[in-house]
């Protein structure tokens, strides 16, 4: 059955100046044969939501990051980025995760609206976070597909996620389960209705002889206790 495991992985990222490449990381994730999730669902601007995404992060087996140009909105409590917290919350939960990062050429292309104007120092110090764990660099939508093809294998591979199981597999697994146990109870019932229709009372008996060879007749009844013995 854990060969028909599918396995929810988290997108984290900013989302305007990403698209196209959150798009590739979803159409590679569902080819093989897994649930993406991620802000499509919502936006992670505001703190309210805050709670909603940590529970996303939590059900989700693999957290994956994608990091372009841009930092992302900023919590004004901790002064880092949405995504940021959501990259710091994963780690900090140990869940199994990969990054990939946008490469210095792939960058210089990007659109003004797609680079960091406000927070350069922001961006730079966590993809410099970023690097010193697990990563890899991308420049276009092919880069990420290869990526998430490598990096489910591996992460599934060497961690013992939960996944998810289609309900109708675990039905017919109890149901496997049910009739085999009621196949077994059926053979006992039949061994102990054959054990006491093969059980017969014996009385034993009893002469003595006294008093000029009269007959002196005692009865006796026979009690008997059966024990059953449960089968392993």
């Amino acid at each position: 059955m854990s060969s028909a495991k599918k396995y929810q992985v988290f997108i984290s990222s900013t989302y305007t100046d990403l698209r196209e490449e959150r798009q590739a990381a979803v159409e590679a994730i569902l080819k093989a044969g897994h649930i993406p999730a991620g802000m499509e669902l919502f936006t992670s601007t505001n703190k309210s939501q805050w709670t909603i995404i940590q529970r996303w992060i939590d059900e989700s087996d693999i957290y994956m990051l994608i990091l372009g140009g841009r930092y992302g909105s900023i919590d004004s409590d901790t002064d880092k980025s949405y995504t940021h917290l959501e990259y710091e919350y994963a780690h900090s939960i140990n869940k199994p995760l990969f990054a990939v990062v946008i490469n210095d050429d792939a960058l210089r292309k990007k659109t003004y609206e797609e680079r960091e104007i406000q927070n350069p120092v922001n961006l730079e110090e966590f993809r410099q976070q970023v690097l010193s764990y697990l990563s890899a660099f991308f420049s276009d939508s092919k880069d990420i597909k290869l990526a998430v093809h490598e990096s489910l294998g591996t992460l599934i591979q060497d961690n013992e996620l939960n996944g998810w199981v289609r309900g109708n597999q675990q039905n017919e697994g109890l149901a496997s389960e049910l009739v085999r146990l009621n196949e077994e109870n059926r053979k006992l019932r039949e061994e102990n209705d054959e054990f006491k229709r093969n059980q017969q009372v014996r009385l034993p008996k009893l002469t003595i002889e006294m008093n000029e060879r009269e007959p002196l007749i005692l009865k006796y009844q026979e009690y008997k206790e059966f024990y059953y013995q449960k089968r392993g």
